[in-house]
């Protein structure tokens, strides 16, 4: 009777041994998540000049934006080569598709250093999202983009408040004109919320926003493929190819929208810049 029972519950151990065996090889696949967006401090951690891996990111893009435009300079030639070439394209593009077109010839020369540097301060950014070992962007996390907001919000106050005076652009930018008075009750407090507060808010919240959906996709996709080649069960391993091609493309679509974010960033600060010049024509 004993030899029956210890015959009948060996399979069943097995069993269950089997299948622990299977759940302690298979692994656990841990999707990306905002806690990336929030590393430990890697140098003075406590003090306001804590450095993280995101900030670290950041001055490492930003020392090589300017290393880039001084190698690219330092030894100017009247035919560009080189570097030089394509920093200068990419100068070219800002100033005749962006300060140019939107603010024409004498104000886009004018404002034309701020729109360049905003649009290249973006771009760099933003292209560490794609470089293996950095593999992220830090304008996904809002303090670049909220300064970078900020900036573009100074500068476009600066510029009508300069051109009008306070009450004067403060008017011309709230009041819609040729209204009967009664909807001015509901038309001022629309305009001010419009051109005061959503304008700096999109353009940081649209930075941000993309930013970060792209990081999640890419760690997604390719930590995905991760887990199928060597933590998955061996049936699973067939879904590899799969992620990894997803992972690749995503890879190409994330490197045209680091450009669009840039250019549609730039873009809209020249815009916002236009509409301080021209506040009185509302």
């Amino acid at each position: 009777m004993s030899d029956r029972t210890a015959g009948s519950t060996e399979p069943t151990a097995r069993t269950r041994e089997r299948t622990l065996s299977v759940t302690t090889l298979a692994g656990e696949f841990h999707a990306p998540s905002l806690s990336d967006f929030f590393p430990p401090a890697l140098l003075f951690e406590g003090t306001p000049f804590e450095i993280d891996r995101l900030m670290g990111i950041r001055l490492l893009m930003t020392a090589v934006l300017v290393i880039v435009m001084l190698l690219a300079f330092r030894n100017p030639r009247i035919i560009p080569r080189g570097l030089q070439n394509v920093a200068e394209t990419g100068l070219v593009f800002v100033k005749e598709q962006i300060s140019d077109e939107v603010l024409g010839k004498e104000s886009g020369r004018k404002f034309f250093p701020l729109i360049a540097t905003v649009f290249f301060t973006v771009l760099f950014l933003n292209f560490s999202g794609i470089i293996p070992g950095l593999n992220i962007s830090s304008n996904a996390r809002i303090g670049m983009p909220l300064v970078l907001a900020a900036v573009a919000y100074i500068a476009f106050n600066y510029v009508g408040i300069k051109k009008y005076g306070f009450l004067k652009y403060m008017r011309s930018s709230i009041v819609v004109p040729n209204v009967p008075p009664a909807l001015h009750l509901l038309l001022i407090p629309i305009e001010f919320l419009s051109t005061f507060i959503l304008r700096p808010f999109t353009l940081m919240v649209r930075l941000m926003a993309n930013m970060l959906a792209g990081h999640i996709m890419l760690v997604l996709f390719f930590s995905a493929t991760w887990f199928f080649l060597f933590d998955a069960v061996a049936w699973m391993k067939v879904f590899s190819p799969f992620s990894l091609a997803a992972g690749l493309g995503f890879t190409l679509f994330e490197m045209l929208v680091i450009f669009l974010q840039a250019y549609v960033f730039a873009l809209l600060t020249a815009v916002y810049i236009g509409l301080a010049q021209n506040a009185d024509s509302h």
